[in-house]
């Protein structure tokens, strides 16, 4: 008898969640079934099931892989400083620079199903390390002086959402701008602008 042969990917995880990118790139990240990702990777119909449950389950992987690369991403860019207000901006412009690297990624995350973020817990772990890394960051300033002391989330929350809204319509060709270099620069104008004029303000009451 001749030797039984190998799978024939032995990283399919892998291959699948590639795959899965480039379908999103394509369709969007409701687009397209696990069948569909199966004939595009070139595997039988059955193969994704050995990883992911179903498609939520697929997607809820590339969101976390996502997070993960996104939480490295602030961490590394604001390594290199010590005032904490630079490091809140470094941040900032890695979070856009992820979102203009990885746009499938970014879709995943934030425009893919509602139950990704109840659902799935390896994807809500993710986002919540990488939410907790730019409440972080807010603490540093809050430290440092720069805001006031109290509860960090509003401030986070201002931050998030400053460089949330720059990374959507970057990615979206909502901007006047052609070039990442053109997109960061502008970036680093809202970060500073926004965050010198509240860094006084009086928190809200929520």
């Amino acid at each position: 008898m001749g030797r039984v042969k190998p799978y024939h990917y032995g990283n399919l995880r892998e291959v699948l969640l590639e795959s899965a990118l480039r379908l999103i790139a394509e369709m969007g990240p409701t687009g397209f079934t696990l069948r569909e990702l199966a004939r595009r990777a070139g595997v039988s119909h059955n193969a994704p099931y050995r990883h992911f449950r179903d498609r939520d389950d697929l997607m809820a992987a590339v969101a976390a892989q996502g997070y993960r690369e996104l939480t490295h991403a602030m961490r590394r860019a604001a390594a290199d400083h010590t005032d904490p207000l630079e490091r809140l901006k470094q941040a900032g412009l890695a979070y856009i620079t992820f979102a203009l690297r990885r746009p499938e990624h970014f879709a995943v995350m934030f425009d893919g199903p509602v139950s990704l973020k109840t659902e799935h817990p390896g994807s809500s772990e993710a986002a919540k390390e990488a939410f907790s890394t730019l409440v972080s960051f807010v603490q540093g300033c809050q430290e440092g002086g720069h805001f006031p002391a109290g509860d960090p989330q509003s401030f986070t929350l201002l931050a998030w959402s400053m460089v949330h809204g720059v990374a959507k319509l970057a990615i979206t060709g909502r901007l006047p701008f052609r070039t990442k270099a053109e997109i960061l620069k502008f970036a680093g104008f809202v970060i500073d602008e926004s965050l010198a004029s509240r860094a006084s303000a009086r928190l809200p009451r929520c």
